[in-house]
């Protein structure tokens, strides 16, 4: 699929203006790379449904790396509950909170290499930070934008880290930051891992269905 394609299925999905989850609203409306990172750790392994009333409830607590540096973990764990691992995740978030704020001067890095060296936060996440909170070119490459690309033919890949390095060489790089978001509200609402509504999909006519078996 060469970029003139590309270039196609971004703009119909961008056209089809799809229905956006409160949690992808809410990750898209920050622009501090914190509230970014915090957030996100909640959401893996976690339904949008889920993890967005649990970030509003964290957000009830603090907005800084120095509010969440005093706080304890119980009484984080209680209200980011029921994330995937909550009381993981607030001894994580309270862990890295202390060591932006004691020892980076509560400023977030702003390279993959330094952010994947906190406990817990891969590439996905790290990217993630780059291109919402600091909006430096970044792919984000979660669950959605790994099953889709390979679908559509776009790549040929085994892993969301394969994926990333393969988008990487391909992708123009005026849609890196917003593939993310794209695709993750387009595999939510019809691009589904079973059963995708080929029938209703913008793109279908791009799309070479690839290891697709059941469709709508």
């Amino acid at each position: 699929m060469g970029k003139i394609e590309i270039d196609k299925i971004i703009s119909a999905l961008k056209q089809a203006k799809q229905p956006q989850s409160d949690f992808v609203k809410l990750m898209s409306g920050f622009k501090d790379p914190y509230l970014v990172l915090i957030a996100c750790i909640l959401s893996l392994r976690t339904n949008d449904k889920t993890t967005y009333p649990a970030t509003l409830r964290m957000l009830e607590i603090g907005r800084t790396p120095k509010d969440f540096a005093n706080c304890s973990e119980e009484k984080l764990a209680k209200a980011i509950y029921p994330v995937g691992f909550y009381a993981n995740k607030a001894k994580q978030i309270i862990e890295l909170s202390k060591t932006i704020y004691e020892e980076m001067d509560s400023k977030v890095p702003d390279e993959i290499d330094e952010l994947v060296k906190f406990k817990g936060v891969g590439r996905k996440t790290a990217n993630l930070v780059l291109a919402l909170g600091f909006n430096k070119p970044a792919i984000c490459v979660d669950v959605h934008v790994h099953r889709i690309c390979n679908r559509l033919g776009y790549i040929k890949t085994k892993t969301p880290e394969e994926t990333e390095f393969a988008l990487r060489k391909i992708l123009p790089i005026n849609y890196w930051l917003d593939i993310n978001t794209i695709l993750v509200t387009h595999g939510q609402n019809i691009c589904k891992p079973i059963n995708p509504n080929c029938s209703n999909c913008p793109i279908s006519e791009y799309c070479k269905k690839v290891n697709v078996k059941t469709k709508n």
